[in-house]
């Protein structure tokens, strides 16, 4: 056997440097010079994990403000369910003196006499005055179910105004609708019926007249909230009592106009609804007299 000979390293000379790709040599200084490896990343100017924005935090703010709006929906759709409820409750309630009501209804023409010509319009007459009855009766529950839902959300100040407001309006609607069916309808009755002859008698359908009925008494409802609408229009400044003396022909021909669509084509309930519209307007300019020296009162003193 021969002996297995050593293979030769790659030095030139004991001690020396390893040779490079090309046979020449590197010097120990080079090699010294060079970093040496390290396991940690270099570093980089990226923002760490601490420097990102946390994204969970904006999911939270964005969480809360759906939050606020879902519970505000919830509260309005609470207001109209128990309004619903307490709607539907006075009207199944009304509907058992249904008949007291419709007697009541049908006074001014009693003499005359009242018929229903359709198997169904008896019955369907009584069901929608039970409902309108109904809805007149919680109608003050319901303006205090809306005041509550937006109380919140009104400034001290605020609240002072809306509530005698409220109250107002309510007050106003219901006296034109007690006008209206006290006062009017007696007399406009008794003034279309007058042009019968005695060939021609009236034969008045119960269900024509319910609706008659029901589009005058809401119109003088509408009617009598003019003062408060004179009112809102004073605080913000839009009209004064300067404005409203200076036009009142305008206001006139405005006012006899809308009674002539309002109400039926009648002189009578023309003149009737045009009557007191003129009076409110008057007391209109009384109080936005009284709202606009307020106002002035008030910016002189925060002058001062």
């Amino acid at each position: 056997m021969t002996d297995r000979q050593e293979p030769e390293l790659p030095f030139d000379e004991p001690g020396g440097s390893p040779s490079g790709p090309e046979g020449g040599t590197q010097d120990q200084s080079e090699l010294a010079d060079q970093p040496e490896p390290t396991d940690q990343p270099e570093p980089t100017d990226q923002p760490g994990p601490k420097d990102q924005p946390v994204p969970e935090l904006e999911t939270t703010k964005a969480d809360d403000d759906r939050m606020g709006l879902l519970d505000h929906l919830g509260e309005l759709r609470g207001v109209l369910i128990h309004s619903s409820i307490a709607a539907l409750a006075a009207t199944i309630l009304c509907w058992f003196w249904s008949a007291g009501l419709l007697d009541l209804l049908i006074r001014p023409i009693k003499d005359q006499g009242i018929y229903f010509t359709a198997p169904n319009e008896a019955f369907m007459t009584r069901l929608k005055i039970s409902a309108v009855v109904g809805l007149f009766v919680v109608a003050p529950f319901i303006f205090f179910k809306i005041y509550g839902f937006i109380l919140p959300g009104l400034y001290k100040r605020e609240r002072r105004v809306v509530t005698p407001l409220l109250l107002a309006t309510t007050v106003l609607f219901y006296t034109g609708v007690a006008f209206a069916f006290l006062v009017v309808i007696p007399q406009v009755m008794t003034f279309l019926l007058s042009f019968g002859t005695e060939a021609l008698e009236p034969l008045i359908g119960v269900g024509p007249y319910f609706n008659f009925v029901a589009r005058l008494c809401l119109a003088f409802g509408l009617v009598f909230e003019l003062p408060l609408l004179v009112l809102f229009l004073s605080v913000i400044g839009i009209v004064n009592p300067r404005m409203l003396l200076r036009t009142w022909r305008y206001a006139i021909i405005i006012i006899v106009t809308l009674s002539a669509v309002l109400t039926p084509p009648d002189v009578i309930s023309q003149v009737m609804m045009a009557g007191p519209v003129l009076v409110l307007y008057m007391g209109s300019v009384l109080i936005s007299i009284a709202v606009t020296r307020g106002r002035r009162k008030k910016e002189n003193q925060d002058l001062d």
